[in-house]
């Protein structure tokens, strides 16, 4: 059984979009996606520096407009990839990607949404400086006990012995001084603290750009960030993302229902490589394959190949 999965933000790096313009229609298609998203895509992928694209407003439609055009890239058409029978799974934004993909909203509409998620997200973090650190390592109750400790919340449970720490830049900071035993602390390159209430008022703003949007049902397995568990109804599958943004992503549960439903091949999209990290180390056997540049399709094409299954045998 093949995974596709689909990063969140800051997996982006400046200039990561460049060499796939160099592909047939893909200036094109990012084109079209920037003036739904309100952004110039094109130069955002190419020529924007890294504190341009760590804003989120940029940032958040920036990278699900990279898993679009690597996903197009990939499979001919919706009906190629729906018939490669695959699990969807995105970790936070990448939730947005993943199900654009199993058809649950259109391209357009999934990066319509993301452009509102992203100005909603940017307008919450200048309320409070905030901040997000990942730890590794160090006994896992004892690191869930010392964010407790500091008032920061667990936002991203990633498994593989990985937890980021959201909350005020104070917070973060204590942190790093006071860090859990045999754990590293590494501030990431995000602008707030995602997924806990200081983006409260984002909900609010996603929630209302949401009722403009009619969901189908996924065309194929779609896996939710609250639980891992799959996500067979098209309007569940728009409320999940709007209560994401202030809820935790549980990756970590993501990965543990790949693993169950028997997985063996997995693709991350562009801008890809956290997430086959993860997948290295908490889903051991699994073939994996990060698709950073048009160079790595004909490696993608021969792992979908060999992992897919009839769609009939993994619908949700």
């Amino acid at each position: 059984m093949l995974a596709i999965v689909c990063p969140g933000q800051g997996s982006q790096t400046p200039g990561f979009l460049a060499p796939w313009l160099e592909l047939d229609g893909v200036r094109e298609q990012l084109t079209a996606l920037g003036r739904a998203a309100g952004h110039d895509l094109v130069a955002h992928g190419t020529e924007s520096d890294a504190e341009t694209i760590k804003d989120t407003a940029v940032a958040q439609p920036l990278i699900v407009a990279a898993g679009l055009v690597t996903a197009s890239a990939l499979f001919a058409s919706h009906a190629e990839l729906a018939g490669t029978g695959a699990v969807l799974a995105g970790h936070s934004v990448g939730e947005l990607t993943a199900t654009a993909l199993a058809g649950v909203v259109t391209d357009e509409q999934a990066i319509s949404l993301v452009a509102t998620r992203g100005r909603a997200m940017a307008e919450a973090s200048a309320v409070t400086p905030t901040g997000m650190a990942a730890v590794l390592g160090g006994d896992p109750d004892e690191v869930l006990a010392a964010l407790e400790a500091h008032g920061l919340t667990p936002a991203n449970i990633n498994g593989a012995g990985q937890v980021v720490a959201a909350g005020t830049l104070e917070q973060v900071e204590a942190l790093r001084g006071a860090p859990p035993a045999k754990a590293r602390v590494i501030p990431l390159q995000v602008a707030g603290a995602f997924h806990t209430s200081h983006m409260s008022p984002a909900v609010d703003a996603l929630a209302a750009a949401a009722e403009d949007v009619t969901p189908s049902a996924p065309t194929l397995r779609l896996l939710s960030n609250a639980d891992g568990a799959t996500v067979a109804d098209g309007p569940d599958a728009l409320d999940r993302l709007v209560r994401q943004v202030s809820n935790p992503v549980r990756w970590d549960r993501c990965m543990e229902t790949m693993l169950a439903l028997g997985v063996t091949g997995l693709v991350e999209l562009a801008p890809a490589g956290t997430l086959v990290g993860l997948a290295k180390r908490a889903m051991p056997g699994v073939e994996t394959l990060a698709v950073k540049t048009p160079d790595d399709l004909e490696a993608a094409r021969t792992l979908v190949a060999t992992h897919a299954t009839p769609s009939t045998e993994s619908a949700p």
